[in-house]
């Protein structure tokens, strides 16, 4: 099950995704996230690699899970 995030919650994800995986999106897009966050874990884990101006579907098979991995722990809240 997960929730829809807080603004707080998408600051510390995107943090997470910054530090760890090297996506550090745009402050613009930072906030776009925060205001109207996607509530699905799949949704949002698109919306960060079109942030990062990459194709969600693209080749790096093995970042999307990775990305969407921090995306479905911060939904769930822990």
């Amino acid at each position: 099950m997960t929730n829809q995030l807080s603004p707080s919650a998408v600051h510390e994800l995107l943090y997470e995704l910054c530090v760890d995986l090297g996506f550090c999106l745009p402050p613009h897009e930072q906030r776009r996230l925060r205001e109207a966050p996607p509530a699905d874990a799949d949704e949002f884990t698109d919306a960060v690699f079109r942030a990062e101006g990459l194709d969600p579907n693209g080749e790096d098979g093995w970042l999307r899970p990775r990305v969407r991995d921090v995306v479905e722990r911060h939904m769930r809240g822990e």
